[in-house]
């Protein structure tokens, strides 16, 4: 008897559950896929990113900024990924969602591409992009 109980516990807590996916898969049109559906809920509560480097080929000991924009007053960490070492900065958006972040060069390694990954977040959102840079000598 407490099987049947168990069961029937289950099944009832199930159904819900049962019922809220028939409902979104009858309400969809023929031609929407269900994973489409589902993966445009995350784009967009995405927080929008975009970045740029001042100068994508800077010489050895000068500065070259990554260029952000994202939302208003967004939290931004970059993260450099060197041959040998990664840097990884912090910064705050201005009110109209700007913010360089500088990066100082002395003995990269020339000619090898510098990705520079950016995430930003605010208000539990969060977005992501990157770009890159080559030092020369």
């Amino acid at each position: 008897m407490t099987d049947k109980r168990v069961l029937r516990a289950t099944t009832l807590a199930a159904t819900p559950v049962t019922a809220l996916l028939l409902t979104t898969a009858l309400s969809m049109p023929a031609s929407a896929s269900p994973a489409r559906s589902v993966s445009a809920v995350p784009q967009a509560v995405r927080l929008t990113c975009s970045a740029s480097m001042t100068n994508s080929h800077p010489a050895d000991y000068t500065s070259t900024g990554v260029k952000v924009h994202t939302a208003a007053s967004a939290h931004i960490e970059t993260v450099a990924h060197y041959r040998t070492v990664t840097h990884r900065k912090y910064a705050t958006a201005s009110s109209s969602g700007n913010k360089t972040v500088w990066y100082y060069i002395s003995g990269a390694t020339p000619g090898y591409r510098v990705v520079v990954d950016v995430y930003v977040s605010r208000a539990g959102r969060n977005g992501s992009c990157s770009t890159s840079f080559t030092p020369h000598r």
